[in-house]
């Protein structure tokens, strides 16, 4: 489609962007989720700075982030591995 300006609020400071209209909903969910849990953070520690409060956001995230990408590449390996012993028995079934 095309880009657009947007302003999104995080952590009480507003950023302009231009973006693809396709990417405005997931970008706008974004912030949400992430003001969201800066809100969270902030009631359960008693951290005030807000860039403490992003930074703890953002090592959640990239934790949960690393965590899907190893469940994920394990999965694959998990897909793989199975393909590989359909192969061989529908191999030694054929050969019978």
């Amino acid at each position: 489609m095309g880009d657009i300006s947007i302003k999104i609020n995080i952590a009480d400071r507003v950023y302009p962007l231009r973006v693809e209209t396709e990417e405005e909903e997931v970008i706008r969910h974004a912030a949400k989720l992430i003001n969201e849990k800066i809100k969270e953070l902030q009631d359960s520690y008693a951290v005030r700075d807000k860039q403490d409060l992003l930074s703890m956001c953002v090592l959640q995230y990239a934790t949960g982030m690393i965590k899907a990408e190893r469940n994920a590449k394990n999965q694959d390996i998990g897909l793989e591995q199975t393909i590989h012993e359909l192969d061989n028995l529908l191999t030694d079934f054929f050969k019978k």
